[in-house]
């Protein structure tokens, strides 16, 4: 169907350009017909055109998780027309799981919107390193009367502990030249403090991949739970 179609179009292209030019007697209305009849395929030469962009320039390719506007999902197919992704929810809305729904969007989105390509192709060595690792972070809730030098503690200890794998994973996959982000996660842990009236929040950095992260935090978050259950003075908001 595809080839069927881009075969139509460019022959219907190539008619109403070599109309325009070789008629002279009612030009204008020749014209007016080109105009209109391109104005009317305008969508789909756009995603023609998408599509080799999407093919040669590697923004993403099957498999991805990518992020173009609110549209996030798995690439599932590249068509000369349309690409189809497989849903992911937002972190409010089933964060970084499958919905389910499929979802079939025009090439020509790649032209005029950022693409947010989780999988991360990085350079090492003028190489392309296909790598699903990420920067995360967890964000946990306390009341202002909570001990938070021990709770920094706590947490600091068990982001180590969790992360230290993670890290020797990442590093294997890009060898000698990683990115930015492993070395700061390779040394201590950014736990970052911020301050509300009625909360104070511990937001915790860690290196996972994107297609477990939810894994990750829960892991993270139930370990932390468990060791603040055994002090009397720090407490959840």
């Amino acid at each position: 169907m595809s080839s069927r179609f881009t075969a139509i179009l460019s022959l219907a292209i190539a008619v109403a350009i070599l109309v325009a030019i070789g008629v002279s007697t009612g030009g204008i209305y020749v014209s007016l017909v080109a105009v209109g009849l391109a104005l009317g395929l305008q969508k789909y030469i756009g995603s023609y055109f998408g599509y080799f962009l999407i093919t040669f320039s590697q923004i993403f390719k099957i498999g991805d998780r990518i992020r173009i506007g609110n549209i996030k999902g798995d690439v599932k197919r590249i068509g000369i027309f349309h690409f189809m992704l497989e849903e992911v929810g937002e972190d409010e809305k089933l964060g970084g799981e499958l919905t389910g729904r499929i979802l079939h969007i025009p090439n020509l989105i790649v032209l005029d919107q950022a693409v947010l390509n989780y999988s991360k192709d990085y350079t090492v060595k003028g190489q392309l390193i296909h790598s699903e690792f990420i920067f995360d972070e967890i964000r946990v809730p306390l009341t202002p009367q909570s001990n938070i030098p021990k709770a920094v503690q706590t947490l600091e200890q068990i982001l180590i502990e969790e992360n230290r794998r993670q890290i020797e994973q990442a590093k294997a996959i890009f060898g000698q030249e990683y990115p930015r982000y492993i070395h700061e996660a390779e040394g201590q842990p950014h736990i970052l403090i911020h301050v509300e009236p009625q909360h104070i929040w511990l937001k915790g950095k860690f290196v996972t991949p994107f297609r477990t992260r939810n894994e990750m935090r829960t892991k993270i978050y139930l370990r932390f739970m468990e060791q603040i259950g055994k002090e009397e003075d720090v407490h959840l908001v």
